[in-house]
This record gives C-alpha cells, structure tokens and sequence, in this order.
C-alpha cells in the first residue's frame, strides 16, 4: 500500500517540482537582470523555499536546528555530508541569512531550469572533476568570493552522495583552498540525516512520510589549526550527531 502511495504523491509532489522551476526561471532572469544580485538572491531563496516546503505533499516532516548563532560579520564555510540533492534545497532556504554559495559539479551548470541559471549567476564553484587545475581555480574563485562579501560557501568533502548515509571519506583539497582564500571565515559542521531515505533510488519514486533534518553544529574557529584538523574535527561532529540520531 505504501508504495502506491508513493508513487501517487511523488507524481503531484513532481509536477508542482516541475512548475516551481520553470516558473522561477522566468522569474530570476528579471531579478538579475533588471534589479540587482541580491534581489536574484531572494528569488532563489523562495524557489528552495517552496520546492521544500512543498513536501509536506508527501506527508515529509522538517526538523531545522541551529547550535549557535551564525555570524553576520565574517564569511563562512559550511561543510556538511551529502546524501541527497534535497540537502540543498533545505541548506539554500535555512541558511539564507547567510548567502549560501556553493561548490558543484560542473555538469549541473546546464540544462536544468532555474537550478543551472543560479548556479552560472550566483558565484558557484563549477568544478569539472576531470580537471584538478579548473576545479582548484573554481574553488579559490568561491573563497575569495566570501572573502570580500561575507557571505558563506557550502562544500561537500565526501564529493558524491552516501547512498546508506553512513559518512564517506572527507577530502580535504577543496576545504582547504577555501580556508587559504578565505582566512577571516568560520567553519560550521551540519549534518543532514534522512534526505537520502526521500531518494534513494532517484527522482522517482520518492518516499513518503519520511522526516528530514537539518542541523547546524557548534562552530570551529580554524586558526592555528591544519586544514586536515579542521576538517577531522567537521567530519567527527557531523558523525556524532548522526550516530545518536537526534533530528
């Protein structure tokens, strides 16, 4: 019965998926290009917005917790893990305050409405994996980026998705190009637990009645310390916090 259910509401759940998107495609080229970037911004914010919030069609609970107050005064760098395109949809609307920029692969960067026009407009890191020079570039770009604008980059160390949830290996070059360029930031750990369970076996069919969290970690001041300690210690709360499953 509740695979029928599934496939049911993952149908309606991917149509209005579908509208939202061509709808604020239209809507963020007028933003970008006759207001301003943060006004593009905002629509972007609103699109994840309503792509997340328009899971409660399948019965989808949302759980978003905040460690500590994020700061407004300085960039940061959110590492989280990866299970699922549904992580940044939640981190794009939950942590909007602070500008979420993110590093992505470059095959993402066409085709897709509204996501791939946000991503060649908003700054992304648009890494070609095939090219280590280009993704370093694309990555220092990013960091220098946050640098100047306090806003915050979101990277995922493990690089491709964990499809059991369980923490893949953290690599450490992307993080610590992002600490070189960007030395006054901070570094926040979130964990992100279940949206791997929405998706597991692609866009269709999605899985009902699921719970999906968010939580952002007790910072880390990355002064005199390693990328790679800095990194380990990201890696050791994230793991924690999934271990003990708190949503």
């Amino acid at each position: 019965m509740k695979k029928i259910i599934d496939y049911l509401l993952s149908g309606i759940y991917l149509l209005y998926f579908g509208l939202v998107l061509v709808v604020f495609h239209l809507i963020q080229v007028i933003c970008f290009n006759f207001f301003s970037g943060k006004t593009h911004q905002k629509s972007v914010h609103w699109l994840n917005g309503l792509l997340l919030h328009g899971l409660w069609l399948l019965g989808t609970r949302l759980s978003f917790k905040v460690k500590e107050v994020l700061p407004t005064d300085r960039p940061v760098i959110f590492i989280a893990n990866h299970q699922s395109m549904f992580d940044i949809v939640g981190m794009i609307w939950y942590l909007r305050k602070s500008y979420p920029i993110f590093v992505s692969k470059i095959e993402l960067a066409k085709g897709i409405p509204s996501i791939s026009y946000n991503l060649r407009k908003s700054g992304a890191a648009l890494i070609d994996r095939k090219d280590g020079k280009q993704a370093i570039m694309e990555i220092a770009g990013l960091g220098k980026l946050i640098e100047e604008t306090k806003f915050s980059a979101v990277i995922f160390p493990e690089g491709t998705r964990s499809r059991t949830g369980q923490l893949k290996q953290f690599a450490v070059g992307g993080v610590g190009i992002l600490l070189k360029k960007a030395p006054h930031a901070l570094v926040v750990p979130i964990a992100v637990q279940n949206t791997g369970k929405l998706n597991p076996t692609g866009i269709f069919p999605l899985s009902s009645l699921e719970q999906l969290s968010w939580t952002v970690l007790p910072s880390i001041e990355p002064k005199g310390k390693t990328a790679e300690e800095v990194l380990e210690l990201a890696r050791t709360s994230i793991e924690n916090t999934i271990k003990t499953g708190e949503v």
